[in-house]
């Protein structure tokens, strides 16, 4: 089957497609094989799919760069300001920001913001990792904002003066609003509960809460439910949880962990208080300014609302 004798956009199309259901049953090499091509054609449009989705299998110019027409410098200088604003962020997420931020401006597509940020060194190398189909229990299904809630503490980190921060962290599966991040000295069924009130009497009470299995949310008596667990019952929110070793069941958080991380802890700050206040600015940041691509790159801010349920006031404390 020679992409000579075909639509080579349908054979790329193809050749991803078989990847993704075959790439546990035959060789990267036998793959390509029965495509009549070579390994390296092969990674490259798997990259360039994982990167762009299918615009990034279509056919690209093989003009030389250099004589591509260069931006305007006022286009350009703003881009890199955006960039230097977001050092994070790709060109993907930086193209989308200008549009909503600058909608009168004619921006460029991404593809030219990616060779600007590789002229300006701009391109940060990331290590490929294999990626696990995920399988999703039928928990409650997602439809508007507090439908369902993922609650976590974020691995523990060494701080600055070496005490230990554990993050808890509370998310809209809806959204993507960043309802907290609270830094701990430790992981405590009180202080989850106390952060819970908090968050029920400011935004309302969701349908329900998903967690994985580990402490304060799951325990060891009837059904895996914690103190934590019951009092969620009693407020007539359902205690969601993921399968153990199944963390793609919750990837929605776990996609934001990465972020956190990153953006926040890389490197640490020197106390509680001063990590604190760099989870505040991320927080903000990522509800207001931060386009998301799981909702069509819009802000979580411009999704989210409070729920109609609020706390009974007898249970805002007890």
């Amino acid at each position: 089957m020679s992409w000579l004798e075909t639509e080579p956009m349908n054979e790329k199309i193809k050749f991803i497609s078989a990847f993704l259901e075959l790439k546990h049953e035959c060789t990267f090499k036998e793959l390509c094989s029965r495509f009549n091509i070579s390994c390296k054609t092969g990674y490259k449009y798997i990259n360039r799919y994982e990167s762009e989705g299918i615009d990034g299998l279509k056919e690209r110019s093989r003009a030389p760069h250099n004589n591509a027409k260069r931006l305007p410098q006022q286009i350009e200088e703003r881009i890199l300001e955006a960039k230097t604003k977001y050092p994070y962020w790709g060109s993907k997420k930086i193209s989308n920001w200008l549009t909503q931020e600058y909608q009168e401006t004619q921006w460029p597509a991404k593809s030219t913001i990616d060779e600007l940020f590789k002229r300006h060194g701009l391109v940060r190398a990331s290590k490929r990792k294999r990626r696990t189909a995920p399988y999703m229990e039928p928990f409650i299904k997602i439809e508007h904002p507090n439908d369902s809630w993922s609650i976590d503490y974020k691995g523990q980190f060494r701080l600055g003066n070496n005490q230990l921060c554990y993050p808890l962290t509370v998310t809209d599966n809806f959204s993507r609003y960043l309802l907290a991040v609270e830094g701990s000295e430790r992981i405590s069924g009180v202080s989850t509960k106390e952060v819970l009130t908090r968050l029920f009497t400011e935004f309302g009470l969701p349908l329900g809460i998903r967690s994985d299995n580990g402490p304060p949310f799951a325990g060891t008596g009837v059904g895996g439910l914690s103190r934590l667990s019951v009092w969620l019952i009693k407020l007539g929110i359902v205690p969601e949880r993921i399968r153990p070793g199944h963390p793609e069941e919750n990837g929605r958080h776990e996609r934001m962990h990465l972020t956190l991380k990153k953006e926040t802890a890389s490197p640490p700050k020197w106390d509680q208080k001063e990590q604190q206040y760099t989870f505040d600015l991320f927080k903000k940041m990522f509800n207001e300014e931060r386009p998301h691509e799981g909702i069509e790159f819009k802000r979580p801010a411009w999704l989210y609302n409070q729920s109609s349920r609020t706390l009974p006031s007898h249970n805002s404390t007890s």
